[in-house]
C-alpha cells in the first residue's frame, strides 16, 4: 500500500478515530522518546509497561513493506531473548489500531505522519519531532511510540541521475530555475493537491503536469516526464537509479517508520531492541530491502534476517 493511500484513508477516518478515542484519550498522553535515550514513564514511553518475560505479539498491515518491517522487529526481539508471536498481513490501520489497543497485538510498524493523520485529521505538524510531539498528546495512555527511524516511506519529487547532473539538482528548491522547462508526473490527483503548494513553498511552475499514476518511475526512466512523484521506498528508485530530491522546506510531511506499542506488554529489553532497529534503519537501506522483496521476490523473513545480521542486531 502506498503512502498516498495510507494518507488518504487516514484523512477520511481521522474524525471517526478521534471520536472512538474520546473515552480513553482524555487527559492522557502517549509515548515519545525524542531525547534519543530509553523512553521514560514521565515522557509517556513504553518503560512504564510490564517487565520482560511475556510474549510480544508483532503485527503488520497487509502490504509487503509492512510485513518486512514486522519481520525485522520480530527477529530483532527474538535475538534479545524476547518471546515473540507473529501476526502479519492482518489488514488496514483501522483494524490494527483496535487490536493494539485491546492488547491482541503488542508491536506494530507504523508511519508517524500517517498515524497522526488517522488520529487527528486537522493536525498541521509536518516535521518529525513535531509529528511525534503531537502523537504524544493524541495517543491514549495505553499506547506509545518508540524511537522513530530515519527511514521514511513518503512522497518525493524524483529525477533521473542524468537530469540531476544536467540541471545541478539536489533539492526541490533547485528546481525553481528550471521547472518551466520540465514536465512533472504523478497520480491523477497530484496536480490538484500539490500545484499551489509547490508555487507557495518553492516557487515552482512546471511546464506540464501528466497523470502517470503507478507508472511514474517508468515515465521518468523513459523520458516521458523529467520530474516524478515517486515514493521514497519504491524499489524502482534503486532499479532505475533515480534521485529523490531533498525537501528542505518540508512540503511533504514526515512519514518515519516508528514502532507503535501497547505499553503494558513491552518491557525494557523489547524497547531497547526496537530502538536499536530504528537507529540503524534509513530510507536508502529500506528501499534496497524492498527491491529484494518486491522485484527479486525474496522471502521477507530472509531479507530481514540478512539486514539484522549486517547491522549487528541478529
Amino acid at each position: 500500500m502506498s503512502t498516498i493511500r495510507r494518507t488518504r484513508r487516514a484523512a477520511v477516518l481521522g474524525t471517526l478515530a478521534a471520536l472512538a478515542l474520546g473515552a480513553t484519550a482524555c487527559g492522557s498522553s502517549g509515548g515519545n522518546p525524542l531525547d534519543g535515550g530509553s523512553p521514560s514513564a514521565a515522557a509517556g514511553g513504553a518503560s512504564g509497561g510490564a517487565g520482560d518475560g511475556g510474549t510480544v505479539v508483532v503485527g503488520s498491515a497487509n502490504f509487503p513493506e509492512n510485513v518486512l518491517l514486522g519481520s525485522i522487529y520480530s527477529q530483532a526481539l527474538k535475538a534479545k531473548g524476547v518471546k515473540v508471536e507473529e501476526k502479519f498481513n492482518i489488514g488496514s490501520r483501522e483494524v490494527l489500531y483496535g487490536q493494539l489497543q485491546s492488547g491482541a497485538l503488542t508491536v506494530l510498524p507504523e508511519y508517524n505522519g500517517a498515524l497522526l493523520a488517522y488520529l487527528d485529521a486537522k493536525s498541521t505538524a509536518t516535521a518529525k519531532d513535531d509529528v511525534n510531539a503531537a502523537l504524544a498528546k493524541t495517543l491514549p495512555a495505553s499506547l506509545g511510540i518508540l524511537d522513530s527511524s530515519p527511514a521514511e516511506d513518503k512522497d518525493s519529487l524524483s529525477v533521473t541521475q542524468e537530469t540531476a547532473d544536467k540541471f545541478g539538482l539536489k533539492t526541490v528548491a533547485d528546481l525553481a530555475a528550471k521547472a518551466g522547462e520540465l514536465t512533472i508526473g504523478g497520480p491523477p490527483e497530484f496536480k490538484s493537491r500539490r500545484e499551489q503548494q509547490f508555487k507557495d513553498v518553492y516557487g515552482l511552475t512546471f511546464k506540464e503536469w501528466k497523470p502517470t499514476g503507478d507508472t511514474t518511475a517508468n515515465a521518468l526512466k523513459d523520458g516521458a516526464v523529467q520530474v516524478g512523484n515517486v515514493f521514497t521506498t519504491d524499489p524502482k528508485i534503486v532499479q532505475f537509479k533515480l534521485v529523490p530530491l531533498a525537501d528542505p522546506k518540508g512540503a511533504f510531511g514526515a512519514q518515519n517508520v516508528t514502532p507503535l506499542v501497547n505499553k503494558a506488554a513491552v518491557g525494557p529489553t523489547a524497547t531497547a531492541a526496537l530502538n536499536a532497529v530504528s537507529a540503524k534503519l534509513d530510507t536508502s537501506g529500506l528501499t534496497a530491502l524492498m527491491k529484494r522483496v518486491s522485484v527479486d521476490k525474496e522471502d521477507p523473513s530472509a531479507v530481514a534476517k540478512d539486514w539484522l545480521k549486517a547491522n549487528g542486531l541478529g
